[in-house]
């Protein structure tokens, strides 16, 4: 009988465990989708905890030279017509105004429970087609904000692509010979209103966000709404001043099955990620509408090869935990196959000076950083994440206000 009641009480105290865990883990994500994809939350580290010394001050050795890459243009067809079988992007980057009304009710994409009501400035600006709709250039950069960027020279470089996407509104005028000046499609967190524009509480920050609105000159500004509830009073304080001041910007709001069609095509090759970067879902869009795509900006680690530090941010202070266990990146994984996809010539990922190759010195060319077999440590797949439908993500998430 006490054996029969210890067993019981094990079981219990099991069960008591696991949903702590399983609601600090939601928690955590759920504050981390509020902030958008830079605040730290401290976690244990996603790496082998038999070696704890490695938590502090590993650092990566790389050797690698971006001489002789070559854009793989048969991978580049092969991959967008996989990813094609789970999203269109031409389609999916933006809801346009047929697909709802003023008043209508939609579930947030992370949080179902709970719902926002579409309000008569979002549904004006909403467009009237997709704006990539049948657009295809020949080379395209993605500018990702890792501090890698600074003092990398790559300015030029990046305003020569055809189209160039960037991420969360960053600053380009003060680190334009790093960053570049161009823009055709930016997004923009709700949280970056917030963290960077003081909450557009006072007609100074009113004035400062127009005006980084303003260079944007017809570009396309990606405000994913409809993803966790918190960030929607920003929004609507974003679209105000966009109608109010009629800028001359193109707005879209991704389509509400998007961020799970993008983790779903991921998760199919075996990339098991818990919700896609801006960085690696601006990629994967990239391959619908891009020949040859180049990255920049991307990397995962808080000190480059020599062992210097990097900022999380190239333009702020942030602090990141990249190898964090309970956010909703996994930042080091993603790296990892976007290296591989560039060994591949599947995409140029430059993650060190941007220097002409003629004008560079021979001991010179080992300035690209990349991911080596050092690394491999680090990357451990989370096993067992469950499988979902794609045809289920549209189930019951808009339904009309009868009102």
């Amino acid at each position: 009988m006490r054996l029969h009641r210890k067993c019981w009480t094990l079981c219990t105290i099991s069960i008591i465990v696991i949903c702590f865990k399983t609601k600090d883990i939601t928690r955590s994500e759920h504050q981390q989708t509020q902030m958008g994809d830079g605040e730290a939350i401290p976690t244990r580290l996603m790496i082998n905890t038999s070696n704890k010394a490695n938590r502090k001050n590993v650092l990566p050795r790389f050797e690698h030279s971006v001489e002789g890459w070559k854009n793989n243009a048969s991978l580049v067809i092969k991959i967008r017509k996989d990813i094609l079988r789970f999203l269109d992007a031409e389609r999916d980057i933006s809801v346009v105004k047929s697909s709802l009304k003023p008043g209508d009710i939609i579930h947030y994409v992370l949080d179902r429970r709970r719902t926002l009501n579409i309000s008569h400035n979002l549904h004006r600006l909403l467009p009237e087609v997709s704006p990539m709709k049948n657009k295809r250039f020949s080379t395209c950069a993605v500018v990702g904000n890792s501090g890698i960027l600074l003092g990398s020279g790559c300015g030029k470089e990046i305003d020569s692509h055809e189209f160039i996407i960037r991420c969360n509104l960053a600053p380009l005028v003060e680190y334009a010979n790093d960053v570049g000046l161009k823009s055709d499609f930016v997004t923009m967190n709700p949280s970056v209103v917030q963290r960077a524009f003081g909450s557009l509480r006072n007609e100074t920050d009113r004035e400062k966000f127009v005006n980084r609105l303003t260079v944007l000159n017809d570009s396309v500004l990606w405000i994913p709404a409809f993803m966790v509830k918190g960030g929607e009073k920003y929004v609507e304080y974003v679209n105000e001043l966009i109608l109010k001041n009629r800028l001359n910007i193109q707005t879209a709001y991704p389509s509400l099955r998007l961020i799970h069609a993008v983790r779903g095509y991921w998760l199919t090759n075996k990339i098991y990620i818990k919700r896609p970067s801006t960085g690696l879902l601006m990629y994967t869009l990239a391959t619908r509408f891009c020949d040859e795509i180049h990255l920049y900006g991307y990397w995962p680690f808080p000190k480059d090869s020599k062992g210097t530090p990097v900022k999380y941010h190239y333009y702020d202070n942030l602090k990141y935990r990249y190898f964090s266990n309970a956010g909703p990146h996994r930042m080091p994984l993603e790296f990892k196959t976007l290296k591989s996809l560039h060994d591949k010539g599947a995409l140029k990922l430059t993650t060190g000076k941007c220097v002409k190759q003629k004008d560079m010195e021979p001991n010179q060319r080992q300035g690209m950083y990349t991911f080596s077999q050092t690394f491999q440590p680090f990357f451990m797949v989370i096993e067992g994440t469950p499988h979902f439908h794609l045809n289920q993500l549209d189930q019951g998430i808009i339904r009309r206000n009868q009102k």
